[in-house]
């Protein structure tokens, strides 16, 4: 189901990225799966394995949570600062874009007239999500009505390998 909320910020679709279609159900923290499977248009299932890969992959560092390292699921997140998610994000075609820089304070927000058109992945605080064309896709509104800070995003620039 497709429905599209409008506030004076930016339009809003509410889209699983294809998660209850691949048969997932409940609620998980999976929002990078989500947002990567909107914006490269890849499916759900396809871009949760990856990324369970990838977190199965990452060793134990100080920053990770303790629950979390060595994982083989994605249903909690992914660390978005990882050199192993960085590379999966450029062999799917996606260049990173810092938005904000230590000191500088919140420059971009999620808005539309904010952000370029395109298909992106936007890191937020504690969550990520696609936009489409200026139109932010996710399982909820999570703009705060134009006022949520974009610390960076990932914009598609088109595939680069076959085999992500």
């Amino acid at each position: 189901m497709t429905e599209i909320i409008r506030n004076m910020a930016i339009h809003f679709v509410k889209d699983d990225g294809g998660r209850a279609a691949a048969g997932f159900k409940g609620d998980a923290g999976d929002c990078v799966a989500r947002a990567v499977a909107i914006a490269s248009g890849r499916g759900y299932s396809t871009v949760y394995n990856d990324l369970a890969a990838i977190n199965a992959a990452m060793r134990k560092t100080k920053r990770r949570k303790k629950g979390s390292v060595g994982s083989v699921t994605a249903r909690d997140g992914i660390y978005m600062q990882s050199k192993l998610f960085k590379d999966y994000m450029a062999r799917l075609g996606f260049r990173w874009v810092s938005t904000m820089a230590i000191g500088s304070g919140c420059k971009v927000h999620l808005r539309a007239d904010e952000l370029p058109a395109g298909r992106l992945v936007v890191r937020l605080s504690r969550h990520a999500a696609a936009v489409v064309d200026r139109v932010l896709h996710d399982n909820h509104d999570c703009s705060r009505e134009g006022t949520r800070g974009v610390y960076g995003y990932w914009i598609f620039e088109g595939a680069r390998h076959e085999n992500a």
